[in-house]
């Protein structure tokens, strides 16, 4: 019989381990109690946060599938539903990059498909140590290639996404992954077991020994130095291919109507699963270990419920229904056994042939777990140290535009996104760098649109506001393109919530999260809490609440790009614009320690200038739009000026104080945008929102003037300059 000792090595607290002898009536036995020790544990049963994340926002107009089920699902017309998640999978990619992102892909993908929706696109929220290290290097080309592996194997498209390089991720690097997947709004299916005497199938890959403890050994702790390598026996593998005949065996099965509920296997395999299913059904469930097909002799019970082998379904079926499964699993070329029962006994119970090896309550199993009130505390000292200065000090205006241009933060994600298919499915209307958000066609003309984004550094300096720029930066990238938001979904990547300072930031980012999101009517349809995110040297990650955003344009035909299109347009800046230099990525090249605080957000004035430029872009009347973020308005202008092949004549105000001036050039902020249209087109943009001209398009450079009587002080630089210096990712990654 296991002993607390036992439990305490598999991640239980004292207390947790006498609660589950009391819910058992006795002393668990070493199946029991791994099967506790990974429903228990944070990853999976969200045991800091799970209080927190029921006070977003969760119900809205659109919202057809919201938190609870595999993925969440949104009403796009036509009968149409979008279902959209975002999952982490961080810690596996921290000890074997390739396939920890891989299977992060592939675990995604299940979840669209989970309810009944075919995947149509992937995007993917990326953070690591400076890209001058070689760790860094070695983790960001491990997880791309193991991102394009199993998108581009299984035909999925890989739309868009983010990447940025900072110190405070050197030892534990987030790997977020996003996806898509439409479906016909009566398709879908829940994941809830039904029907005492029905039967539950295991279907797909066999099960192994791979991932075996992942939720508990990786996902639920800090990260060590020291044995980091005898962690990669818990990091999965993945097989894009089986996936493959995996995704279509499932949607046949629900095309043909054979599945009661489908769930997919991921963390803590069967155990989880089967568990939920159960949960949410309030049924018990039998499962016979002896039926699930191996790929490795000689496995323990324990071993095969906690499996995580990737690329495998769980179903309820009817009796009735049996045969048909099991031929359409044959048709597919994949495993199919009939493997337990469904009950009415409230039991969780494991057996090996008629010997019963364990036996749990369903609801103490999962639901029972304590969940924990977080002890916030804004720290008193700061607990970042400063980045390394990178821009020499006393650098021109157009030095620090390049320095900018050139920063791993902004360059150009060309040498990364080239190793994606953008394109796979033929659905794509814009993809990376011609435009703010990724726009895929819907069948009926209309277009759906989508953003992933974050930055840790701002929600370090204040979780409340950071938090908020994100959401509305999110909310702007679809603006751009014509689209209303529909509904979101979130990662949330913090470090260990049992520290004041840490609960602090989790629990200031949620308040954020909630407030910018009922503002925007864009609710919260699922998501992901990653914690402990933390290096045993490096300190905590940066907070970083990845964030993303599903929304709608009526005709995918005028879904804007960001670059310049004609010369001799007008271009001018939308919005009540109020850039800052705190927290900017200017502050960061000049080696400047995080500030306490933003500044403060009116969110219904940036919410009604991105509902002008939604307008706008709709009307087909704006040639271009852009919205402001890193590097602020110069960077913005240089970057629509790329996209388009074409430079801008900028004349800028007289701000005579040099702080004024550079706040105006490279100052950070929500609320801004670059537009590009004829002149009658600017005019009446600017009847609804405050609208200032700038300038023309035209030309091989961008000039930016700062006035009549301060030409000595303007910025011109080639468009070849320009790209050379945005093109600095190409060096470090080749």
């Amino acid at each position: 019989m296991p002993t607390l000792e036992d439990a305490l090595a598999l991640g239980l607290r004292k207390t947790e381990y006498e609660l589950v002898c009391e819910k058992q009536g006795g002393p668990p036995n070493l199946l029991e109690l791994a099967m506790y020790s990974l429903l228990w544990s944070e990853h999976c049963a969200y045991k800091h946060s799970k209080k927190l994340l029921r006070t977003l926002p969760t119900e809205g107009p659109h919202v057809v599938m919201g938190p609870g089920e595999n993925a969440g699902a949104v009403d796009v017309g036509g009968g149409m539903v979008c279902a959209f998640k975002v999952e982490s999978h961080n810690h596996p990619s921290a000890v074997e990059p390739f396939q920890g992102a891989a299977t992060g892909v592939g675990g995604i993908l299940r979840d669209i498909f989970a309810i009944g929706a075919r995947p149509i696109a992937v995007l993917d929220s990326l953070r690591f140590g400076e890209p001058t290290g070689a760790r860094a290097r070695y983790l960001l080309e491990g997880a791309v290639s193991g991102i394009a592996h199993y998108g581009n194997s299984i035909g999925v498209p890989t739309i868009g996404g983010e990447v940025y390089f900072e110190a405070p991720y050197e030892q534990n690097c987030l790997v977020n992954a996003m996806a898509l997947g439409l479906a016909r709004r009566e398709q879908l299916v829940r994941s809830a077991a039904a029907g005492p005497g029905n039967l539950l199938v295991l279907f797909g890959a066999s099960t192994g020994r791979d991932g075996i403890g992942g939720a508990s050994v990786l996902a639920s702790a800090e990260l060590g130095g020291e044995g980091e390598q005898d962690k990669r026996p818990t990091v999965q593998v993945g097989d894009p291919f089986e996936e493959k005949k995996l995704l279509e065996c499932s949607l046949e099965l629900l095309e043909h109507g054979l599945i009661v509920s489908l769930q997919d296997l991921g963390a803590a395999g069967l155990t989880s699963s089967a568990s939920e299913m159960a949960s949410k059904g309030e049924v018990g469930i039998d499962i016979d270990v002896a039926r699930v097909p191996l790929r490795e002799p000689g496995m323990e019970p324990f071993e095969v419920m906690v499996s995580e082998s990737q690329e495998r379904m769980l179903c309820v079926v009817e009796p009735a229904s049996l045969a048909a499964v099991l031929a359409l699993c044959e048709k597919w070329e994949v495993n199919g056994a009939a493997i337990g029962t469904v009950t009415d006994s409230g039991q969780m119970r494991v057996l090996s042939g008629g010997e019963l090896l364990g036996s749990m309550p369903v609801r103490a199993l999962v639901d029972d777990c304590p969940l924990y009130d977080l002890e916030p505390q804004k720290p008193a000292q700061p607990i970042y140290e400063p980045p390394e200065a990178s821009l020499p000090a006393g650098a021109s205006a157009a030095e620090t535009l390049l320095g900018l241009l050139a920063s791993p933060n902004i360059a150009s994600r060309r040498p990364l996104f080239e190793h994606y298919d953008p394109i796979v499915q033929s659905r794509t209307v814009r993809r990376p760098e011609q435009a703010d958000a990724a726009v895929l066609a819907l069948p009926d003309g209309s277009a759906l649109a989508v953003s992933i984004d974050g930055n840790g550094r701002r929600v370090a300096a204040d979780p409340y506001r950071g938090t908020i720029a994100g959401v509305l930066e999110c909310a702007a990238n679809l603006a751009c393109v014509g689209a209303e938001p529909l509904g979101t979904t979130n990662n949330l990547n913090f470090g260990n919530p049992e520290k004041p300072h840490i609960a602090w930031q989790l629990s200031e980012s949620v308040r954020g999260l909630g407030d910018a999101c009922r503002a925007l009517q864009a609710p919260i349809v699922g998501g992901n809490v990653s914690l402990y995110n933390e290096g045993a040297t490096s300190g905590p990650i940066y907070p970083t609440p990845v964030i993303g955003m599903v929304g709608r344009l009526p005709d995918a035909r005028l879904a804007a790009g960001l670059g310049f299109a004609r010369s001799g347009d007008e271009i001018a800046l939308v919005g009540a614009f109020a850039p800052s230099l705190a927290a900017s990525e200017l502050a960061k090249l000049r080696g400047e320690a995080l500030p306490d605080g933003l500044p403060e957000i009116d969110i219904a004035t940036v919410r009604a200038a991105q509902l002008a430029v939604r307008d706008a872009v709709r009307s087909g009347e704006l040639a271009s739009a852009h919205d402001i973020a890193e590097g602020g308005l110069a960077v913005a202008l240089a970057e629509c000026c790329l996209a388009g092949g074409l430079g801008a004549e900028i004349i800028l105000g007289e701000e005579r104080a040099e702080a004024d001036r550079e706040s105006q050039l490279f100052g950070e902020g929500s609320g801004g945008f670059v537009v590009s249209g004829e002149s009658r087109a600017l005019q009446r943009l600017g009847e609804s929102v405050a609208v200032r001209r700038l300038g023309v398009v035209g030309a091989q450079a961008l000039r930016i003037g700062m006035g009549a009587e301060a030409d000595d002080e303007a910025i011109e630089v080639s468009l070849a300059e320009l790209a050379g210096a945005h093109a600095a990712l190409a060096e470090l990654f080749s």
